[in-house]
């Protein structure tokens, strides 16, 4: 069962990000360069300067912002941005998509094409002051998220209907070749965002299916949860609930009259093993 966290309607909601010290849910809408957040310090809202989509903690004042053009320190109360890194800034067709903090104080971010290129996206990471490009050629880099016991990241391409696992060493760097963990064509199905739980299991966002599938370290679906909204986007932990964000982005005026509920954040409950984001190392 879902219900609506907040009815203020995203345009392209993104990138939701639990907050543990502030007690809060954030997220974006990246069409609308606007930060939002909802929770213990009741609403919040920040206009940015461009298109951003993920984020993750600091400390209590400061989130890691990824953007069309780089990496970003925000202070929370001033709303000011400092630079920490540039990713793709030369190239004004691209813009950050999907990404989350690693275990190791690393931040994994994906770009993509602003109208969806094909193959204009790339997946990096960022750790202790160093950009590296992981892998190029994708077209909606999706799904980053990380095995509880560090073995193992997650990604996707929603373009292609795919989620990939690959092997991680001992500093959170990728080995060998990805390996296609889940294969959604047959399905019909689009991957969007993903989280894992305390167990390894994988909660993925199903773009245009209106549902989050909650799937075991095998890739077999154990259940599902349907929302009033046709396109979720990213699911996030906090304070041991689901949450996920939604789009109205592409939908047609009658669409959105038979989804009024269309980009709005919803709340689907507690899950035995939700587990809070760990932060980022700056």
């Amino acid at each position: 069962m879902s219900t609506v966290f907040d009815s203020r309607p995203c345009h392209l909601g993104e990138g939701a990000l639990w907050h543990p010290r502030r007690e809060m849910l954030f997220w974006f809408d990246i069409l609308d360069n606007r930060l939002l957040g909802r929770g213990a310090d009741g609403i919040y809202q920040a206009e940015l300067p461009e298109r951003h989509s993920a984020a993750a903690w600091i400390d209590a004042d400061r989130l890691l912002l990824a953007s069309e053009t780089g990496l970003w320190c925000f202070d929370l109360d001033s709303r000011q941005r400092v630079r920490v890194a540039e990713i793709e800034a030369h190239d004004a067709t691209t813009r950050s998509n999907d990404g989350r903090a690693d275990p190791w104080g690393g931040f994994w971010i994906g770009t993509m094409g602003k109208q969806a290129q094909s193959g204009a996206g790339a997946l990096y990471r960022f750790f202790r002051g160093r950009l590296v490009r992981l892998r190029a050629g994708l077209t909606i880099p999706n799904a980053i998220c990380f095995a509880p016991d560090r073995s193992l990241a997650y990604f996707a391409d929603t373009a292609i209907q795919r989620v990939w696992q690959w092997q991680l060493d001992p500093e959170g760097w990728p080995m060998n070749d990805p390996q296609v963990f889940m294969d959604f064509a047959a399905a019909g199905l689009y991957p969007d965002g993903a989280v894992t739980d305390a167990d390894g299991a994988l909660w993925i966002a199903h773009w245009g299916a209106g549902w989050v599938g909650h799937y075991d370290v095998a890739g077999t679906c154990l259940a599902r949860r349907d929302l009033p909204s046709p396109q979720p986007t990213c699911p996030a932990f906090g304070a041991g609930r689901l949450y996920v964000t939604s789009a109205w982005e592409g939908m047609s005026s009658p669409a959105r009259e038979d989804y009024p509920l269309a980009g709005q954040t919803f709340d689907l409950g507690p899950v035995a093993g939700a587990r809070d984001e760990p932060s980022f190392c700056l």
